[in-house]
């Protein structure tokens, strides 16, 4: 019988798990992610499962936190987001400030109305104006047409010029949702063309380096909720894999750990996710992912999702308080162990502090950037102060200090290094709970040294010893944890989380995690479900945690490489959706198919095509997306108003026929 092998991509560690359907984990493995060069992690991480003699692999599937990485790190390709019918006034609402500048949004004549019908023809010559100015600028396209589900003409016949003017990457609102929300959808869009060419980047290295072992066998990706997708299929549609690692850990944590009610814990070195298992299945959130405070409109796991890892940046908050995340560096005792000369310029940093010569800015203490990729087709986009700063990283990392001594204007160097880390090109390298936990003694993976040198500078800033310092950074992660998972907690009971600037329900749960006295009151928490908790840092966390809580913790094994673990158990599922409205009179009905719109004069037929187009359609996807075969599921569901003055009247609002194709991978035979 043919062996499976999962992968996960995180933040940190690459993983790679051998499995058989019969003896379970037959081997496992961590590598470092290799941002710079991601071949490097992964081949280091499959070669560390194969045997001598290559054994037959009929499949190879992979989770990554790609997509949700670039995403809370505020990173991805430069996109246009092409909006058509959209009133000005909605820009606003997409909160896309940080997603897309607004120099990169262009307001299009067009779009439709709640039917489907035309409200404006669509202004083709502004489109292609507006694609051929926007192209030196970007690597892909996004299009988002008012109420383009209900009529997706619009958003195809701008697609059509882009690929005609451009042959770049572009994507359409109505093939990531069938939903209303035209600024949400708009924004799912521009995140989805944003993360095109990152997940062709890793896809394009997974396949190269199987090829490069031997290994030719389907290739899976892992999608937010939890089924899995052909790799080809993925590419077109990243943002669907955005909780792509999360929801791979829940399925293999779920392989082991059969719980009916729990909540489940993915640690990585950029994000924390809490994830429910209601009836012993993750939970799907209605609404779409959310990943802070974004909403994404793909259907994924139930996650609260916080910048909290192994290596988050650890830094001062606004108030002046020590706090982790959400950003992720490079922990300084990694960076000593691929530089060594790290060392040598923290301790020259040690000696000029305690001989009273330091006196810049405490945020650059402790801090380098390098590169982290190599410029290919962006080169000509770098602006003369950026290529400036790029060029002084070309020999490898340097601190921020040495980076800003004796430039001239050191605001604008430091929003170029924010530029450039924002596209993935710099890296930072700074202090993080790693470098906290080798300075304890309670992980010896890298060079301490460099993490003690940074303790000493952080804990003068407090007044403190390097060892006092690093148990206070330990405790901070404890207590974040801690409000995640109440958090996740109260949303779950009251459909609601803690307002950020909620000081007493934020000081109540922060007494009851820190145990360490004080104050005028003491306050005890208990939770009545089950933690399971995956993820290479998690044994170094959540034991406390979980005791503050009084909550029952569990460990499963391989907890390491859950989702990689995950990423071979799962299965492939595809839905579609059409929507039915009633016309004028209910006289007639329009259905919304996925391509286009019918209207029948009976309810019945209405519904009869419905059903065989999604039917359709969801077969097609499933195997599109790599099942051998699908078994297929259709629902109908009607969306009645009733008036409680009046029971016998009834007001038809119209119907959702939802299909669902359900399969297995495709083996290799």
């Amino acid at each position: 019988m043919s062996l499976k092998l999962g992968l996960d991509t995180g933040g940190t560690y690459t993983d790679a798990v051998l499995w058989d359907d019969e003896r379970g984990v037959v081997a496992s493995a961590k590598a470092l992610t290799t941002r710079h060069d991601l071949s490097i992690g992964i081949r280091e991480a499959i070669q560390a499962v194969l045997p001598p003699v290559l054994p037959d692999i009929g499949l190879v599937s992979i989770s990554t936190t790609l997509a949700t990485n670039a995403i809370v790190e505020g990173q991805g390709r430069s996109v246009c987001l092409l909006l058509i019918g959209y009133d000005p006034d909605l820009l606003g609402e997409l909160g896309s400030g940080r997603i897309i500048p607004r120099q990169r949004m262009v307001l299009i004549r067009g779009g439709h109305d709640g039917v489907g019908m035309e409200l404006a023809p669509l202004d083709a010559v502004a489109a292609r104006e507006a694609i051929l100015a926007q192209a030196p600028h970007v690597d892909a396209y996004a299009v988002s047409g008012y109420f383009g589900v209900r009529n997706p003409a619009h958003e195809l016949a701008v697609r059509s010029l882009v690929r005609e003017l451009t042959g770049k990457p572009v994507t359409c609102g109505h093939e990531l949702t069938s939903r209303l929300n035209a600024p949400r959808r708009a924004l799912t869009t521009a995140l989805n063309a944003r993360l095109i060419p990152l997940l062709h980047e890793l896809v394009v290295t997974v396949q190269e380096t199987l090829v490069e072992l031997g290994i030719r066998a389907p290739l899976m990706v892992v999608k937010g909720d939890g089924s899995l997708i052909g790799a080809e299929m993925a590419v077109e549609r990243p943002v669907e894999t955005i909780l792509s690692g999360p929801a791979a850990s829940v399925v293999g944590a779920h392989h082991q750990v059969e719980v009916e009610e729990a909540f489940v814990i993915d640690m990585g070195g950029t994000t924390t996710d809490v994830i429910p298992m209601r009836g012993g299945r993750p939970a799907l959130d209605p609404e779409g992912a959310r990943i802070g405070e974004l909403r994404i409109m793909v259907e994924a796991i139930d996650a609260h999702t916080v910048g909290l890892g192994g290596d988050s940046e650890v830094r001062f908050d606004e108030a002046g308080a020590l706090t982790a995340g959400p950003t992720r560096v490079i922990p300084l005792c990694l960076l000593a162990g691929r530089h060594p000369e790290v060392v040598a310029e923290l301790q020259r940093q040690v000696d000029r502090w305690t001989s009273g010569a330091e006196a810049s800015r405490k945020e650059d203490r402790a801090r380098f950037v390098l590169r982290q990729r190599q410029l290919v087709d962006g080169a000509a986009r770098l602006t003369p102060r950026q290529r400036e700063v790029w060029e002084a990283l070309a020999g490898g990392p340097i601190s921020l200090l040495e980076l800003l001594s004796g430039v001239e204007h050191p605001s604008l160097h430091r929003e170029c290094l924010r530029e450039l880390i924002a596209t993935g090109l710099v890296a930072v390298g700074a202090f993080t709970p790693t470098d906290a936990l080798h300075v304890l003694g309670r992980y010896d993976r890298w060079p301490a040294a460099a993490a003690r040198l940074g303790a000493i500078l952080w804990g003068g800033l407090l007044g403190v010893s390097p060892e006092r310092f690093a148990e206070q950074v330990v405790r901070q992660v404890e207590v974040q944890m801690g409000r995640t998972l109440v958090a996740t907690a109260l949303l779950e009971e009251t459909g609601s989380m803690p307002a950020a600037d909620d000081k007493a329900g934020r000081l109540i749960i922060d007494r009851a995690l820190r145990a360490d006295g004080g104050g005028s009151f003491a306050v005890s928490i208990e939770m009545q479900r089950q933690l399971v908790a995956v993820g290479a840092p998690v044994r170094s966390y959540l034991p406390p945690v979980a005791e503050r809580l009084g909550a029952r913790l569990v460990i499963p094994d391989h907890a390491e490489v859950r989702s990689a673990l995950g990423a071979v158990v799962g299965g492939i599922v595809q839905r579609v959706r059409v929507l039915i409205q009633p016309l004028a009179a209910r006289s007639l009905y329009r259905v919304h198919l996925p391509s286009e719109a019918r209207v029948f004069r009976r309810l019945e037929d209405a519904v009869e095509c419905a059903r065989e187009v999604a039917a359709s359609k969801a077969e097609e996807l499933a195997r599109r997306a790599g099942a051998n075969e699908a078994k297929v599921e259709v629902k109908r569901e009607d969306q009645i108003l009733r008036d409680r003055s009046r029971p016998s009247e009834e007001i038809y609002l119209g119907t959702e026929v939802i299909a669902t194709a359900v399969g297995r991978p495709r083996m290799r035979t």
